[in-house]
């Protein structure tokens, strides 16, 4: 068994070809479930974001997994192994602190990467998927996203996904606090939306969510109206931006519902912000007159604006990375020796049980007792011995000086010249 970690990310693949990959949360776990049963994958965990898609596992072979998600998501390994990475050992725990210190996001230094991770957790604890090995490497993980976030400023100076799509509508509209803003989903991303843009006091805010009662908690909480995903058709047309992030697996705003839409707005412009993967609004509504549709990809331009500035609180945060993952690695090799630690043991156990039952027979048969002692002693001290020296006189002459060394700080010992 080893440790690696695979995926694709907005480094490597464009939206089209992440969306074909993302994982729901609700889907995780029988997601997880699936991989240990079909392949011999000790342990493993799934990472899902709209930036990226990573698995990381603790098996024999990362080709098993990478087959795996293949056929899960229906594709052929030819269509994602361009896009791919794969990091085995301690370049995976490397990427996993990165990841977490928000190394590697869109968003330089962005710390919703980190709530997204320790979901990821939970939810190959419920898939009964967590070990030993990757839950180590996650705990050191959130510790030392911890500490570089403590530590050095990475996070300073940062434009997060919601606070590009306000500066979007700036660049679009004259005045927000003239618009009317419909935010779709419920979740994270958009509640940070939102509380961007109520920042700027727009005319109406309006929450659709598949769940009435969440979009409900959001509208109170913002002082708007709340729908279901099915008056999506009803209420489109009177909102000016449209701020997407559902976990659906489909688009839900079609061409057709966008055309009626625009139609009955006669044309004054609409703005559609879409931050889902896989993407809530077909492709298809870019190419029409008067709807500026961006995808999280797209925002993505916008949040590259100070990252400079931070260059050099990215190097504090490599160098606490790389001591870090030293550790691990420690920690992780220690754990590799413990089999041959325990074989060691027991072989020396079952030396000395064999010595002393045989001592206690000669006690038995009226041996003196320094005699008996002097005995076992001895022959105790041949068979501890007789492994290393064994493999002294076995040895070949070229790798003789290796063995010397080896066993000289095994035991702790100077041979003489």
């Amino acid at each position: 068994m080893q440790l690696f970690a695979f995926g694709i990310n907005h480094h490597t693949a464009p939206l089209e070809v992440r969306e074909r990959v993302a994982f729901n949360p609700e889907g995780v776990p029988m997601a997880l479930r699936d991989l240990v049963h079909h392949e011999p994958v000790r342990e493993a965990a799934i990472i899902s974001t709209c930036n990226r898609t990573e698995l990381y596992c603790n098996a024999p072979d990362p080709g098993l997994a990478l087959k795996w998600l293949a056929d899960y998501r229906q594709l052929k390994p030819a269509a994602l192994e361009p896009h791919l990475y794969t990091f085995p050992r301690e370049r995976a725990v490397k990427h996993a602190f990165r990841v977490a210190s928000g190394l590697d996001s869109m968003v330089l230094g962005e710390a919703q990467i980190l709530g997204q991770m320790k979901q990821a957790v939970r939810s190959a604890e419920q898939a009964g998927t967590l070990g030993l090995v990757l839950h180590k490497l996650f705990q050191q993980t959130f510790s030392v996203a911890k500490e570089v976030r403590t530590r050095t400023d990475i996070g300073a100076n940062s434009v997060s996904l919601a606070a590009a799509a306000v500066r979007l509508a700036e660049r679009i509209f004259p005045s927000i606090a003239e618009q009317k803003i419909l935010f779709i989903g419920a979740g994270e991303m958009i509640e940070l939306t939102a509380t961007h843009f109520a920042a700027h006091k727009p005319r109406a805010v309006t929450f659709a969510n598949r769940t009435l009662e969440r979009a409900q908690l959001l509208a109170r909480q913002f002082g708007g109206q709340a729908h279901s995903l099915n008056d999506l058709g009803d209420i489109i047309a009177s909102q000016d931006i449209i701020v997407t992030s559902t976990a659906s697996p489909l688009p839900i705003i079609g061409k057709g519902m966008v055309e009626r839409a625009l139609k009955a707005r006669r044309h004054r412009p609409m703005l559609m912000v879409d931050l889902a993967v896989p993407r809530d609004v077909e492709a298809e509504v870019s190419r029409m007159d008067d709807v500026f549709l961006y995808t999280v990809d797209d925002l993505g331009k916008v949040v590259q604006e100070g990252r400079d500035l931070r260059a050099a609180e990215v190097m504090k945060a490599e160098e606490i990375i790389d001591a870090k993952v030293v550790d691990f690695m420690h920690w992780l090799g220690s754990r590799e020796a413990v089999p041959t630690i325990r074989a060691l043991r027991d072989q020396a156990e079952r030396a000395r049980r064999n010595e002393v039952e045989r001592a206690l027979r000669l006690l038995h048969r009226g041996e003196p007792a320094d005699k008996v002692l002097e005995m076992l002693s001895q022959s105790l001290t041949n068979k501890l011995m007789h492994g290393p020296t064994a493999a002294l006189h076995d040895v070949q002459e070229a790798d003789r000086r290796e063995v010397v060394r080896l066993l000289e700080r095994v035991y702790q010992i100077r041979g003489r010249e």
